[in-house]
């Protein structure tokens, strides 16, 4: 089987392809390195069944040759990132998806759309099913990412009902591991980084906002389970186990073996105050659940995050 990756150098995207990799696929990485790294694809650079160009898939997408799957995982993904480029983001969730989708058509490939939980919004529904239509400001800073995702799904269907493309859309809940940034802007990035290096571990608004965190092995397995056995409806894939961010970072602090205190800081704007994955769709269709427990997913990460601050 022959797959394109969009977003192959970024975090989720090199694990995604070395997944594919181990599983005799050949890959195709795509990546203009925005936000992504040439070093996330260390380990890919010599694999004689991995081939990349560096492409803007918000500008025409060609590929030499069949194409079986096309994974569109090519966006900005954290807060620091979409808020520094909006108009990026906005335009790699509309074109960038468009061509993706265009590409997929012209070579009969099936076709992936990475979308994200941020599509529920600040959700009013508790744990977030797939048939909940989100609580989303269009016009907030956090709407050029929620927006584009939703966008994203809309014209994902939009092909599957008008040309037959054979379509995914996986929800992403939030994950974890290694090669994530240092300053990525996340909580487990931002959190561990603190804590390695002795510094306060900053908590916004009072802590008690929700979170559910998957480690990357998990996702990956569930996207290889979505390829083969899904269909056109979006699948949350995400661990249920859910923690408020407060205790998150009291987790860390001790699994890191730190001194750090917490400090508080506002609430930015539009913050989910709940974010919690319903798996039931995963677990009825796939047959995927997550295997990574938190603990142990969080020490894995940590153990990255030492190696690179050298603590």
């Amino acid at each position: 089987m022959r797959v394109v990756v969009t977003g192959a150098a970024g975090f989720i995207g090199s694990h995604l392809c070395e997944s594919l990799l181990a599983r005799d696929c050949d890959v195709v990485g795509l990546d203009n390195f925005i936000t992504g790294s040439p070093d996330n694809l260390q380990s890919l650079w010599k694999a004689p069944r991995f081939s990349f160009v560096k492409r803007n898939v918000t500008e025409y997408i060609h590929v030499d040759g069949p194409v079986d799957w096309v994974l569109h995982f090519a966006s900005p993904a954290s807060p620091v990132d979409y808020l520094e480029l909006p108009i990026q983001t906005l335009k790699v969730g509309a074109l960038g998806t468009h061509n993706a989708l265009g590409l997929a058509k012209a070579k009969g490939a099936g076709f992936l759309l990475a979308s994200t939980s941020e599509v529920y919004g600040d959700p009013l529904v508790h744990p977030q099913r797939e048939d909940y239509w989100g609580n989303v400001n269009p016009v907030g800073p956090r709407g050029v990412y929620d927006e584009a995702k939703r966008f994203g799904e809309a014209i994902t269907m939009a092909y599957h009902r008008v040309h037959r493309v054979n379509t995914r859309i996986v929800r992403i809940f939030n994950t974890h591991g290694p090669r994530m940034r240092l300053k990525d802007g996340r909580a487990i990035p931002a959190f561990m980084t603190q804590a390695l290096t002795g510094s306060p571990v900053t908590v916004f608004g009072d802590g008690s906002q929700t979170r559910s965190f998957q480690y990357v092995s998990d996702l990956v397995d569930g996207l290889w389970k979505l390829m083969e056995r899904g269909g056109s409806d979006p699948i949350n894939i995400g661990n249920p186990q859910e923690l408020t961010l407060l205790e998150l970072a009291k987790r860390i602090i001790r699994l890191a073996g730190s001194r750090s205190e917490i400090v508080f800081r506002p609430l930015p704007e539009d913050d989910p105050k709940v974010r919690q994955p319903d798996i039931g769709r995963a677990r009825t269709r796939l047959g995927w659940e997550p295997r990574v427990d938190t603990d142990e997913g969080l020490k894995l990460t940590l153990e990255w995050f030492r190696q690179k601050v050298g603590r």
